[in-house]
């Protein structure tokens, strides 16, 4: 079995997580600029084996999809164009910020950690992993 891979990209960088080899376990691995996210991708699965990218998926209350959803097709395509040996599913992402926050302040983060938006991107993918893998 191979890692499971979540993106939550954004039109800055994009919060990266995986899983271990068994498919258990949802950690936040990095944030990349997301300019640089494909040649990252494309580095990993030659050091690790990916079986899915889930990339999530951002949706307004009424279940239309938001603005953001308009920069991360660009990137599907050219994703799907450069990795294609790897199959993509999307992952509805509504509230990971907010849900990421919480947890920081949670798990006892100080303001100024707190602040550090790529550690939220991160923390971000990890729930959107954890939520695939909560329904698979």
């Amino acid at each position: 079995m191979g890692r499971i891979v979540a993106l939550d990209y954004g039109k800055k960088r994009t919060g990266i997580a995986v899983t271990d080899e068994l498919q258990l376990i949802a950690s936040g691995l990095t944030t990349v600029a997301s300019h640089e996210l494909i040649n990252f991708l494309q580095e990993y699965i030659k050091k690790e084996k990916v079986e899915i990218f889930v990339v999530g998926e951002p949706k307004q209350m009424d279940n239309t999809p938001s603005e953001s959803e308009a920069l991360i097709i660009p990137f599907l395509k050219q994703l799907e164009k450069k990795i294609p040996e790897i199959p993509v599913v999307r992952q509805d992402e509504r509230f990971t910020s907010k849900m990421a926050f919480q947890s920081m302040i949670d798990g006892g983060l100080k303001k100024k950690q707190r602040q550090n938006k790529a550690l939220v991107d991160e923390i971000s993918a990890t729930i959107i992993l954890q939520a695939y893998l909560n329904k698979k």
